[in-house]
């Protein structure tokens, strides 16, 4: 009886391990320091006079970088070292201005025959690699602000349906002031508008005129709750459209948000579209003969100087947008493709159905922040200064009455379509954040993590072949190559799946090393037990030994695999780490104990017959 693979399993188990190793190799290329220089925002495009102004400034730091790249919009500068690096963050902000983002970054230097067949480096965790670490603060004043924009806008329009005149409509200190026609109309205003607003308080002025509603403490406390979880949301899932592997987004109190990146590739578009806080509202342009305390005038975005006069109620926000992808209009020029919502939808509805002929302007609004230097007790102190910039990027006459899915046009490029579409597809905040703290978490701690890890690793992996090489002699040879390989096939399915290495998780490649070596001893035991205790011909030994132990492999890695399952399901991302590597530890471990130690067996003792096995 001889031990013999057919020639297409042999080429099979070849044909994996010449993959995974293909697929590992990355790892061996480590990333350069770098800076990467973008726009602001998406109109704002670096070129090759962005590029000179660097030069000149690296030149004028002492810094030399060791090369500078440019592709599409972006600038990447790479540097020898990490302080270089550092030093020339700081340096290139001042030279460039607020309308640059410089952001630290590590570019990849894998051969370009690598990334030709998809192969990459594994992704770090803020652990192991660094990354970015952003502090947010929501602005609950504007979230109340807008609240009650929304409930003005619904009172002007609930009072024209029930004939109650009134001569202004404005929202003023944390409060919806009504000024009514006269004063005989307060009562039945006030009557309609109750059944409607329950949540707000409300008074009367009769000399003014005025109806005065306010929201009370618990709705005020709802209200910031929605924001902050609102904002929590779509922060998610702008950090999704961003693909960067588990990040962590949560609450901080009770108006501050924690979000961290590891193992971002590009924390300069990161941070731009974290901290948009962009929104959309459509709005009818005003007629001539309109009251010009129901009318705001606002420029266009791309056109400074350029303005047009809008109505002041809302038809519908971005916070109605269900979808949005960029196309290309008849002239081949940029356009987002809108889908509303139920909601969104019918409202745009019954706005457009009667005003067919009539322009609707697309009104862009940013919420940003600029710091400005002040004296206080004599000391000049950095103050942040929150404002508001509004802009029209769009009016078009309506040419039939709209549902819920439309396109807006007059949009300046690619870029800045593909962003826009991003924020409205990943949703609108429901109030401004703003960047409280930003830090950078450097390397140098996760370098310790990696060297140590890689110790461990390097440790366990040579304790246990002196074990199996004393123990098992030529046996202990085989299970070794399978123990080295199923530790570059773990490494390539990794860096293949794009899943994000932490420490737990190279905790859970220790102790898939162990788990694989068992299933070799194993085998080898009961090889030992078949020729030593039963007296059967080598050949037979191996053969029963394999098939013997597979039962028993196979059972104690299923057990594991359920229960590194369940650690994902229920665990936070460490613990997510850990699982992710022990689950693709145990398919890794079964294919190289099983199959290629079977491999190595039947190449050197399956073609003739043996009278003894060294084991």
């Amino acid at each position: 009886m001889l031990n013999r693979y057919p020639l297409w399993k042999n080429l099979l188990i070849l044909l994996v391990i010449a993959v995974g190793i293909i697929y590992a190799l990355p790892n061996l290329f480590p990333e350069d320091p770098a800076v990467q220089i973008t726009g602001s925002r998406g109109a704002i495009e670096v070129g090759s006079s962005q590029q000179n102004r660097v030069e000149r400034a690296l030149e004028a730091g002492g810094i030399t970088p060791k090369a500078v790249s440019q592709e599409n919009s972006t600038l990447l500068v790479r540097f020898n070292h990490a302080d270089e690096q550092i030093r020339a963050k700081d340096l290139l902000q001042a030279a460039l201005g607020d309308d640059y983002v410089v952001a630290l970054n590590q570019a990849p230097t894998t051969p370009e025959w690598l990334k030709s067949v998809g192969a990459r480096s594994v992704n770090l965790g803020l652990d192991l690699r660094g990354g970015v670490h952003f502090l947010m603060e929501v602005d609950m004043q504007a979230a109340l602000e807008q609240q009650l924009n929304v409930t003005a806008s619904e009172i002007r329009t609930t009072l024209r349906e029930e004939r109650l005149r009134y001569r202004q409509v404005s929202v003023e200190d944390g409060q919806v002031r009504v000024l009514m026609a006269s004063q005989d109309l307060l009562d039945p205003a006030q009557s309609r508008l109750m059944s409607d607003l329950s949540e707000y308080q409300f008074t009367q002025e009769p000399e003014a005129r005025l109806l005065v509603l306010s929201l009370d403490e618990h709705a005020v406390r709802e209200v910031e709750d929605y924001a902050v979880d609102q904002n929590l949301t779509t922060l998610r899932n702008r950090v999704n459209e961003l693909g960067v592997a588990e990040p962590l987004v949560q609450r901080s109190g009770r108006d501050r948000i924690v979000v961290e990146l590891p193992g971002v590739q590009d924390t300069a578009a990161a941070k731009r579209v974290l901290g948009a806080t962009a929104n959309l509202e459509f709005r009818l342009e005003a007629k001539r003969s309109a009251d010009p305390l129901d009318v705001e005038e606002f420029e266009y975005r791309d056109r400074p100087g350029r303005t047009a006069e809008l109505e002041r109620n809302i038809i519908t926000t971005g916070n109605n947008v269900a979808n949005a992808s960029v196309g290309f209009d008849e002239n081949n020029n940029p356009q987002v493709d809108i889908r509303l919502n139920g909601q969104g939808g019918r409202l745009m509805s019954q706005a457009t159905a009667p005003n067919v002929g009539r322009r609707m302007g697309v009104l862009f609004i940013e919420h940003k922040t600029r710091t400005k230097v002040v004296r206080e007790d004599g000391e000049r102190v950095e103050v942040r200064e929150p404002y508001t910039e509004r802009s029209i990027i769009s009016l078009a006459t309506i040419q039939s009455q709209l549902g819920s899915s439309f396109r807006i046009t007059g949009i300046g490029n690619t870029q800045e379509a593909s962003e826009l579409a991003l924020l409205m597809r990943a949703g609108a905040l429901a109030a401004p954040i703003y960047f409280v703290e930003e830090r950078t978490i450097g390397p140098s701690l996760g370098e310790k993590n990696i060297e140590r890890g890689i110790l461990s690793i390097q440790i366990g992996l040579a304790l246990v072949v002196l074990f199996m090489l004393a123990w098992y002699r030529t046996f202990g040879i085989f299970a070794c190559v399978a123990l080295t390989t199923n530790l570059v096939l773990l490494v390539a399915l990794l860096s293949a799946l794009g899943a994000t290495l932490t420490l737990p998780g190279i905790a859970g490649i220790v102790l898939t090393l162990g788990m694989a070596v068992d299933a070799n001893v194993l085998i080898n035991a009961r090889i030992k037990e078949e020729i030593y205790h039963r007296g059967v011909s080598p050949q037979a030994a191996i053969n029963t030994g394999y098939e013997k132990a597979f039962a028993t492999i196979l059972d104690a890695n299923i057990t594991t695999f359920l229960v590194a399952i369940i650690l994902f399901s229920v665990g936070t991302g460490p613990v997510k780490g850990f699982a992710v590597t022990l689950s693709l530890g145990l398919l890794t471990s079964m294919f190289t104990a099983i199959a290629v130690t079977r491999m190595q067996v039947n190449w050197v003792y399956g073609k003739r017959h043996i009278q003894r096995l060294p084991i």
